[in-house]
């Protein structure tokens, strides 16, 4: 019969020959003894699925020793598991082997052997083949299997109470789609080898006796053989599976096995932070353990938190040189502005794809929020932050509102672990509703008025800055901290205070200032388009129904000062104003007359040689990517970039166009 394989020198522990049991051109063979060659030893020819009757000859030696599948096909047949290796990988010196070869390198062996073979006129041929092997992570050298006497668990018993804990929903994944994973793992296990062959751990606590045969197990080190009480007794030298040991460490860590107040108070936990890489290796072990010891899974949530990859989607690695140092990063933009990123990017289901500028930007984010709460410190007179404030201005009613909304979306995904979305609701409220909106129109009653008045902003724009500095201080602990007691006292602690409170969400006023707000920005966009300089103040002629001026009116000084008018007229819904830029909004058109602000001509000069330019760009950067040899040979982010460049000038060129076409009407 002929064979083939990629380890000639294994044929020293063959214990058969296998052929798939409908194999036509070997049936008659089933059963009958084979001679191997040089060790004069005979072995069976034995049926078995396991083999491809399409692959090679048909015929596959199995060294039941020394491969895994083989392993499992010697187990079935009963077949000697014969070791030809010692832990060196040389051949050992068993009675089954030939004495040429003992000691001989795996590779000499195998040298050795094929040369032997051809001497014997048995080497049917020797030809090229590409396989896949195991490699140590360190020296890279081939991984021989290699059997062993190891410590094992029955594992059975432990799995099924774990699996069901998960079935029932006493311990669930998030994101939910993960517990696919825990389940392919746990319902194909297989006993568990607990022993390792390390430097460092917990040691096997069995002793082996010199005297007989017994083992002695103990949790205690035992003084003498359990079997004879021999007192020549030795500790295994191998020791615990890393994982066992971490296994027990949601509650060995509390007292157990005794019944302390730590056990009573922590144990079960809430929630387990991991990666999905280890949800078998550690996170199905500690369910296990938990389930065996404590009869309580140690954990109600596991949070599988995403990969953080490179800008470019590639796993880090240090042989890439493409490792984010975290160390590095909070050095140059602090802690807060790397955790805020990274809970910003935390799309469940989703890799992060972490880019340094994502850090930078959120630095600005903290530069910010320190800025902001200096100028509220500095306008906060003898004011203090009132949970209980009930304003009567529109503006302050409103950001009590908008507080209320964020604080409740910022909970809801906190407790569903969407980090994300909680980030995102914060940035915009901090950022945008808060700094850009409510402080600016806080101005204006903090510079212009009195009394009552003023001190009311006074206390709301303390309240809702501690309201703010609540909610962000999850992700952000050490800039709100800071914050937090200078807006209270130095004995008071955020960390250890109490979470927001609830304020009335106050529809009417939200409308109102929403409003404002639209038309201050249209207003804005249009003093953009038309070049007019920040610094200077316009004339505005809004145009409206007289139930929405009545609601208007009241909110006048705010909308010219934060529209930056020099006067406001308000006029019929139907009234038409001639040379002048229109916003038309929702029940509102607002009219600014742009002349004598800015000359027409000139503004529309300057624009049309902006939009050829930009014409120009576009067309260059369209030749680039119609060209096949640029975008399939040009490294991807190169042409990521030409791709991003084109769609930003794209949107630059419409803006300008539009531009235009305003400017012409108003010739």
């Amino acid at each position: 019969m002929v064979i083939a394989t990629t380890r000639p020198e294994t044929l020293l522990g063959d214990g058969a020959v296998a052929v798939h049991p409908d194999d036509e051109r070997f049936k008659d063979l089933i059963g009958k003894e084979l001679v191997l060659p040089l060790c004069g030893r005979t072995i069976p020819v034995i049926a078995d699925a396991y083999v491809d009757p399409e692959f090679g000859t048909g015929c596959v030696k199995i060294t039941p020793a020394h491969d895994f599948n083989d392993y499992e096909v010697g187990k079935r047949h009963d077949l000697p598991m014969l070791n030809i290796f010692t832990h060196t990988a040389h051949i050992n010196d068993e009675d089954f082997i030939p004495k040429q070869y003992v000691g001989l390198d795996r590779y000499e062996a195998r040298e050795r052997i094929v040369a032997d073979l051809d001497a014997e006129g048995l080497l049917y041929k020797v030809e090229p083949h590409t396989h896949q092997i195991g490699r140590g992570d360190r020296s890279h050298a081939a991984i021989e299997p290699y059997l062993t006497d190891q410590w094992y668990v029955a594992i059975q018993d432990l799995a099924d109470p774990a699996i069901q804990a998960v079935e029932d929903g006493e311990t669930c994944f998030v994101p939910k789609h993960w517990e696919k994973t825990y389940f392919e793992w746990m319902r194909n296990i297989q006993d568990w080898c607990i022993s390792r062959q390390l430097w460092w751990g917990h040691r096997i606590p069995a002793w082996y006796c010199d005297d007989c045969d017994h083992i002695t197990v103990d949790k205690n080190t035992p003084s003498c053989c359990g079997g004879c009480g021999s007192s020549h007794i030795k500790q295994d030298e191998d020791v615990l599976d890393t994982w066992f040991s971490s296994g027990l460490w949601p509650f060995t860590t509390l007292g157990w096995p005794e019944k302390t107040e730590d056990m009573d108070k922590f144990y079960s936990t809430n929630v387990l932070v991991t990666g999905f890489d280890i949800i078998f290796f550690w996170v199905a072990r500690m369910i296990m353990m938990g389930k065996k010891f404590t009869g309580k899974v140690p954990f109600k949530d596991v949070y599988i938190h995403a990969l953080i990859r490179d800008k470019d989607g590639q796993k880090m690695s240090k042989s890439k040189g493409n490792v984010v140092d975290p160390l590095e990063m909070i050095e140059a933009y602090g802690a807060d502005a790397l955790r805020f990123t990274l809970a910003h990017m935390a799309t469940p289901g989703r890799d992060v794809k972490l880019d340094i500028t994502r850090i930078e930007s959120n630095r600005n984010f903290m530069n910010k929020i320190w800025n902001a709460a200096r100028f509220v410190f500095m306008n906060r007179g003898d004011a203090k932050p009132d949970a209980l404030v009930q304003p009567k201005n529109d503006v302050n009613r409103w950001i009590l509102s908008e507080f209320n909304q964020t604080a409740n979306i910022v909970e809801k995904a906190l407790k569903d672990y969407r980090f994300n979305e909680a980030a995102t609701a914060l940035y915009a409220f901090i950022w945008g509703t808060y700094c850009d909106w409510y402080v600016e129109a806080a101005k204006i009653s903090l510079y212009k008025d009195e009394g009552e008045a003023k001190e009311e902003t006074q206390v709301v724009m303390l309240t809702v800055l501690d309201g703010w500095l609540r909610l962000l201080h999850p992700i952000c602990p050490f800039i709100t901290e800071t914050l937090f007691q200078e807006l209270h006292s130095k004995d008071d602690l955020l960390v250890s205070d109490h979470w927001v409170v609830s304020y009335v969400d106050d529809a009417a006023a939200t409308a109102r200032m929403q409003r404002v707000m639209d038309m201050v920005s249209a207003i804005r966009s249009i003093r953009g388009e038309m070049n007019v300089a920040p610094s200077k103040k316009i004339d505005a002629v809004i145009a409206v129904s007289d139930d929405i001026r009545v609601e208007l009116e009241p909110q006048q000084r705010i909308l010219m000062s934060l529209a930056k008018l020099e006067t406001l007229q308000w006029a019929n819904a139907d009234m038409e104003v001639e040379n002048a830029a229109v916003a038309p909004l929702e029940a509102v058109k607002i009219f600014l007359p742009l002349a004598g602000l800015v000359n027409v001509e000139e503004e529309l000069s300057r624009v049309e040689k902006n939009i050829s330019k930009l014409q120009a760009d576009v067309e260059t950067l369209k030749k680039r990517l119609s060209n096949e040899k640029f975008v399939h040979s040009a490294p991807e982010q190169v042409v990521n970039k030409v791709r991003a460049d084109l769609l930003g000038n794209e949107s630059k060129l419409a803006e300008l166009l539009l531009s235009q076409d305003k400017l012409k009407g108003l010739i």
